[in-house]
């Protein structure tokens, strides 16, 4: 792999010494064809809603090799997370302190969340930045939008269009931890004035910053449109393969300061670990994406789309009892053996598609839109024992012990207006939604029942309807060129996750959750300042609030909390004293708290009252200090997080400590060629972003000190 990362590399390098005397590139090359996508869950300038937009030069000044959640990092109240200490594999994202399963996220208007699970899964879709025009998150309820219900933000991002004339790029980046990524990107440019094909082709690798938490991650993405005079349509595949080691489990306090790269992961006795501790998952993305325009007023939007997926992660487990598996203990000797080390093998099979409309007027004073999908997933979960030590018995190659099956079957209509009541100045803004969602798991769990007679695997028999009605109103106000203001009221409803059953009692399904979101905001803009404030509470009913326990396979568990609330303000502000220096800042003050909470343990509960929401901190910062003159580009992007509990109990021993990152970066162009540098975590911050709580005692998972990683891009 180093050898074809040396070749990768330097071919680059042969294309940047020819393409040296070649003349500047044709402007037309910058030039994308107009994109298609079903868009309706895009606000805009005048959509009362708290949002924040990246375009595709702000994509590519960060997309070096982690993953879209570090890209968006630097966003107000957004805070990331890395199994592996680098932003590169397992990552994941929070805005306003709400988990990732809560955060709706969309690839064209079409849902990328697992339909199960909630989560989008980043490490699935490795490099997609460099595939993207740009990404818009909305904090809050924000639009109606497809698929998971959005609690706490939506992330809605947008792949690029074709551009008119042919291209080729290639770039590439070495670092610290082996770190390395390697894109080829090529595109045709318009054939006959209606043809158009893109492709890219990605590699991402990195030995983590962890003991053992490497990734090799591969990726695709092809794209093919036709432009007609009225109507487009454009066929999208893409996907890859990720294959990582497991840094699922945290360290201890002591641990921290003694090895803090240490990772516990696959450990078989004393320094010995084992070698196959990986997860390994393929999922390819299809779409296709139609547009028609009937006049200037009227457009269709059609999208049908499907994701199949598929993969295992294997386990080293150590002194596990041989009935939860199915197998029978065994004599070895004169002695009975219940409990011997084991390899386990848990695997998913699952396809999810459907087919997405948007039908918009605009004329005058009046824009609608009217929209809706159907959506079906189906997800195969079943486990397989490899190896067992020591075993006297009959053991069958990969022996099955557990098999269910999740269904999912999701639907939405809605219906969006807004209206110029005084135009140019005041318009109102009504969006009202309805979601019908039937979830089903048949089969055996993967868990124990000991309580039962005769114990056995916990049977799954879950048949659950849920129907929520989404209303969203609001009122956006142009007091004049520099200055306007908003205020809205948003709803939303939404069901548990497929995690919030099989973690708990099945005898005590989780409830679904409902949000009241109220929001007003204002904003300053002029040709060197801008600035806004947001103000927001959001109040809940039996909201599912992590705990800060894992499940099994380290995943966050959660429960419902009868009243809960989130409060705060954002501010940003941009500053451009020079046309070459620029300067943004934003800080979110919040508050966030559960209300009577009481936290429930086996066979005991404790009343502890009002608390802090675990993982939701009081206070997040950003600043973006940029600067460009001709060839040179350069930034400072500074966050900072404050104190975190990690459960519900607000126990000042099990919180994440605030943190203080600076990221450095810089770049020149010469022709076609850009070469550059980002020093991660410049001042060598020792710090941790994650963490859980087991049996009273705080876990941790550190993030990389000081690392460097260097990067080179060719086009032409």
């Amino acid at each position: 792999m180093k050898r074809q990362r040396v070749a990768m590399l330097a071919s680059m390098g042969c294309l940047a010494f020819a393409v040296w005397a070649q003349d500047a590139p044709d402007s037309l090359r910058t030039i994308e064809l107009k994109t298609v996508e079903i868009v309706a869950a895009r606000a805009d300038a005048r959509t009362p809603i708290a949002y924040t937009d990246l375009d595709k030069v702000q994509i590519e000044r960060q997309n070096f090799g982690q993953d879209i959640p570090f890209l968006l990092s630097g966003t107000p109240s957004v805070i990331t997370t890395s199994d592996a200490g680098t932003g590169i594999g397992y990552t994941s994202i929070r805005v306003r302190g709400t988990d990732p399963t809560r955060i709706n996220v969309t690839a064209n208007g079409i849902p990328l969340n697992d339909a199960e699970s909630h989560s989008i899964y980043w490490v699935n879709t490795p490099d997609l930045a460099s595939s993207l025009s740009d990404i818009q998150i909305q904090r809050g309820v924000g639009t109606s939008t497809n698929g998971a219900g959005a609690f706490g933000a939506s992330v809605h991002i947008r792949t690029e269009g074709i551009p008119a004339t042919p291209f080729a790029e290639a770039s590439g980046s070495y670092g610290s931890f082996n770190t390395h990524k390697e894109t080829i990107k090529t595109g045709t440019g318009l054939l006959h004035d209606r043809w158009g094909v893109e492709m890219r082709l990605s590699n991402i690798g990195s030995d983590g910053y962890r003991d053992r938490a490497w990734a090799d991650l591969q990726s695709y993405f092809v794209q093919a449109g036709y432009y007609g005079d009225q109507s487009t349509l454009k066929l999208l595949v893409f996907g890859g393969q990720e294959k990582t080691y497991h840094a699922w489990d945290g360290i201890s306090q002591e641990m921290l300061t003694t090895n803090r790269r240490y990772n516990p992961n696959g450990l078989i006795d004393g320094s010995t670990f084992y070698d196959n501790q990986i997860d390994l998952y393929r999922q390819t993305h299809y779409q296709a994406l139609y547009n028609h325009r009937f006049s200037s007023v009227w457009q269709l939007n059609v999208a049908l789309h499907y994701t199949d997926g598929s993969g295992y992660y294997e386990e080293y487990k150590r002194n596990r009892t041989l009935v939860e598996y199915g197998l029978k203990p065994f004599m070895n000797g004169d002695t009975e053996t219940t409990k011997s080390d084991l390899v386990r093998r848990k695997s998913v099979d699952s396809g999810f598609g459907g087919a997405l409309f948007s039908l918009r007027y605009g004329q005058g004073r009046i824009e609608a839109t009217a929209g809706g999908g159907v959506n079906r997933y189906s997800n195969d979960h079943y486990g397989q024992v490899a190896w067992i030590k020591n075993y006297i018995g009959s053991l069958l190659p990969a022996q099955e012990y557990y098999r269910n099956v999740g269904r999912k079957t999701e639907a939405n209509v809605y219906g969006r207006v807004q209206y110029q009541v005084a135009p140019d100045v005041l318009s109102a803004y009504l969006d009202l939604q309805y979601r019908h969602i039937r979830y089903t798991i048949d089969g055996a769990n993967d868990k124990w029942d000991w309580t039962a007679t005769p114990e056995h695997l916990q049977t799954l028999a879950i048949d659950e309807p849920f129907g929520f009605f989404n209303p969203k109103t609001g009122l956006f106000w142009q007091i004049n060129a520099h200055h306007s203001a908003y205020a809205s009221l948003a709803t939303a409803g939404k069901e548990p996750t497929r995690n919030n059953y099989t973690d708990g009692l099945l005898s005590e399904h989780p409830r679904p959750e409902y949000l009241y979101d109220y929001e007003a905001g204002y904003a300053f803009r002029s040709k060197r300042f801008t600035f806004g404030v947001n103000f927001y509470y959001m109040h809940y009913k039996d909201q599912l609030v992590l705990n800060g326990k894992l499940n099994e396979i380290g995943e966050p568990m959660a429960e419902n909390v009868p009243k809960s609330f989130r409060a705060g303000i954002e501010l940003t502000a941009g500053w451009q004293p020079l046309p070459s220096l620029r300067w943004d800042v934003n800080a979110t003050w919040s508050r966030n708290r559960i209300l009577d909470y009481t936290q429930y343990g086996y066979e005991t509960e404790r009343y502890i009252g009002d608390v802090p929401i675990s993982f939701s901190p009081s206070l997040t910062a950003g600043s973006l200090l940029r600067f460009n003159l001709s060839r040179w580009n350069a930034s400072l992007q500074s966050r900072y997080v404050s104190r975190q509990y990690m459960d519900n109990t607000g126990n000042e021993d099990c919180t994440l400590n605030a943190y203080f990152v600076h990221d450095l970066h810089a770049d020149y162009t010469f022709r076609h060629v850009t070469v550059g540098a980002t020093v991660y975590n410049l001042l060598n911050e020792m710090y941790e972003t994650n963490g859980y709580v087991a049996d009273g005692t705080p876990y941790f998972y550190p993030m990389a000190g000081a690392n460097v990683l260097f990067n080179l891009t060719v086009s032409f």
